[in-house]
């Protein structure tokens, strides 16, 4: 029993709503969508509130934008008396595949403005992450168009796996723990599902 804080990463606005930097959105969203709830807007960012088992879980939007996320997650810490180990962020990460997801206590920011912001204000990066992989699909200088890019279309039909999976993780989090959490859902791997035409091709 207990608060938990889970904070998925993004940037605010409808131009950023469907891109690869917002992975950390979509799930909170898709969350809110499941239980039949919404966001209330509040102070540095979008909160919504779930009871599991017990256990109350904030999610929380920040709205400062990515690179200013460490602001609103050390004042809604602060504001609801979450201890650092109750804490979970949810990002994109470059250096996973896509429909590939990984769990860890704590670690570097691997280049996330998102996460530095967080680790900085916090003055630790001894807390837990959700990391969700977008892939590295781009050429020299193409970063920034990249994870400000919206998802290809079968990226798109993979996504309500992960987010589906994303939330599932999260509650193990809460539930059972970040060990536990760790050895169900880091092993998931989600896999293009072949379509009708190839599953035709095949069959011949």
């Amino acid at each position: 029993m207990g608060n938990y804080l889970v904070v998925g990463l993004g940037n605010i606005g409808s131009e950023y709503a469907n891109t690869r930097h917002n992975m950390g959105f979509m799930v909170l969203d898709a969350w809110a969508q499941a239980s039949n709830t919404v966001f209330s807007v509040d102070r540095y960012g979008s909160v919504l509130n779930l009871r599991l088992k017990g256990n109350v879980i904030t999610l929380l939007k920040p709205s400062t934008y990515m690179n200013l996320s460490g602001k609103a997650v050390r004042y809604w810490l602060d504001r609801l008396k979450v201890p650092v180990s109750n804490l979970l962020v949810i990002s994109d990460d470059l250096n996973l595949p896509y429909g590939i997801m990984r769990m860890r206590k704590s670690g570097s920011s691997g280049g996330h403005n998102g996460l530095e912001n967080i680790s900085m204000l916090l003055g630790t990066d001894e807390y837990a992450r959700l990391r969700l992989g977008i892939g590295h699909d781009f050429g020299r200088g193409g970063q920034v168009d990249f994870v400000l890019g919206e998802l290809s279309g079968e990226e798109k039909a993979l996504l309500p796996d992960l987010l589906g999976y994303s939330i599932e993780a999260v509650k193990a989090f809460v539930q059972m723990g970040p060990d536990k959490a760790m050895s169900l859902f880091n092993s998931k791997k989600l896999v293009p599902r072949k379509s009708d035409t190839e599953q035709g091709r095949q069959a011949q």
